[in-house]
C-alpha cells in the first residue's frame, strides 16, 4: 500500500523560495560583490530553479531590489509626539540595518546601477522613494505637531536625514555608529525644529 503524503497549501513553500532567494542575493554580494549576482549564480546558491526566481523577479534589478527591500525595507515609526525622538528612531534603525556585512557592497552595487538610466533608474527610485517614505511622514507629522519649521520642504529635509549614513557607509567606508547616528539626530533637529 502507497501511503499519501498530504501537501498542505502553496505559501509556505512560496516563502521558503523568497527567502532562499534573497539571501542567496545577500549571501553573494557579501563574500564576491554584486557582480557575482547572476540569475545562474542565484539559483544554485539558493537551490532552486532560474524559472522559479524569474516567475517571481523578471530582472536582475528586480531581484537586487527585492534583497534591498529585505535587508533595508520600509520602516514604521509610531506617533512618539516629538520630531527628534522619531528620527532618532528612523536614524537607529537605518543605522542597523547598514551595518550588516555586505549592506555596504549592496548599496554601492545599487548606486551604480542607477547609471544605467531607463527602467532600470526607475525601479532604484522607486525603491529609494518607499524607503524615505517614513522620514517624510515623520516630517508632516512635526510639521503638523509644530515640532519643525512649516516653510522645511520635505523631500529635501528626508535626502538630508539618509545622505550622511550612505555616505559614511559607501564613501568613508566606515561603519556608522550609535554616537554618529545620535548627533546626525540632533544636528537635524536643530537644522528643521520649529525653534531653529
Amino acid at each position: 500500500m502507497v501511503s499519501r503524503v498530504e501537501r498542505g497549501p502553496g505559501r509556505p513553500r512560496e516563502e521558503r523560495v523568497t527567502g532562499a532567494v534573497l539571501s542567496a542575493v545577500l549571501e553573494l554580494v557579501t563574500e564576491q560583490g554584486m557582480a557575482a549576482v547572476t540569475m545562474d549564480a542565484v539559483a544554485a546558491r539558493a537551490g532552486v530553479s532560474k524559472p522559479a526566481i524569474y516567475r517571481r523577479w523578471p530582472s536582475k534589478h528586480d531581484l537586487v531590489i527585492a534583497a534591498a527591500e529585505n535587508r533595508i525595507g520600509v520602516l514604521a515609526v509610531p506617533d512618539m509626539g516629538d520630531f527628534r525622538a522619531e528620527l532618532r528612531a528612523v536614524l537607529g534603525a537605518r543605522m542597523e540595518a547598514y551595518r550588516v556585512p555586505g549592506t555596504s557592497r549592496l548599496m554601492a552595487g545599487m548606486i551604480t546601477a542607477v547609471e544605467e538610466g531607463g527602467d532600470v533608474n526607475g525601479a532604484y527610485r522607486g525603491y529609494v522613494s518607499r524607503i524615505m517614505g517614513e522620514t517624510r511622514k515623520i516630517l508632516e507629522r512635526g510639521i503638523a505637531r509644530g515640532d519643525v519649521r512649516a516653510d522645511v520642504d520635505v523631500q529635501a529635509a528626508a535626502t538630508l536625514v539618509a545622505a550622511p549614513l550612505v555616505f559614511r557607509l559607501v564613501i568613508e567606508r566606515q561603519l556608522p555608529d550609535e554616537r554618529f547616528a545620535a548627533d546626525l539626530a540632533d544636528m537635524i533637529a536643530r537644522a528643521v525644529g520649529a525653534g531653529a
